[in-house]
């Protein structure tokens, strides 16, 4: 193990209820060992990014009703492909060597996980898109 993957293992936060199980496929360990801790960690970075894409699409956010504001999460993340690309590389930036050489086995339905997470992330922190950026940061 390299000592770039050693740090980056260092930094991550520990989630007690990511359990990793013997009878659990390969991809929900990828899940529960690599993706999301990753974005737990990264998630400062995720919640001032997608407050930036609310900024760059003329504050439309802000207008919304809550469930509006959901989908609109949702939308961002699953239709705008620049953006979810965007957000992926914040992830797979964060993978060590290792961890990539898995991902790129099942890239597709990992990416799928991943964005569903980012998604979730994103909507547990929605109080925090109830203000312009430049308040919230």
């Amino acid at each position: 193990m390299t000592e770039r993957s050693k740090n980056l293992l260092a930094i991550r936060p520990d989630i007690a209820s990511a359990k990793l199980t013997e009878g659990m496929s390969d991809d929900e360990r990828f899940q529960n060992a690599t993706l999301r801790p990753i974005i737990k960690l990264q998630n400062d970075l995720l919640v001032a990014v997608f407050g930036n894409y609310i900024v760059k699409h003329k504050n439309v956010f802000y207008e919304q009703s809550l469930p509006k504001q959901l989908a609109y999460i949702e939308n961002a993340i699953n239709k705008d492909m620049k953006f979810r690309n965007s957000l992926k590389g914040m992830i797979i930036g964060q993978f060590s060597a290792e961890e990539y050489a898995v991902y790129i086995k099942n890239s597709s339905a990992l990416n799928k996980r991943m964005m569903q997470i980012v998604k979730e992330r994103l909507i547990s922190n929605v109080q925090l898109f109830s203000l312009p950026l430049t308040e919230v940061l």
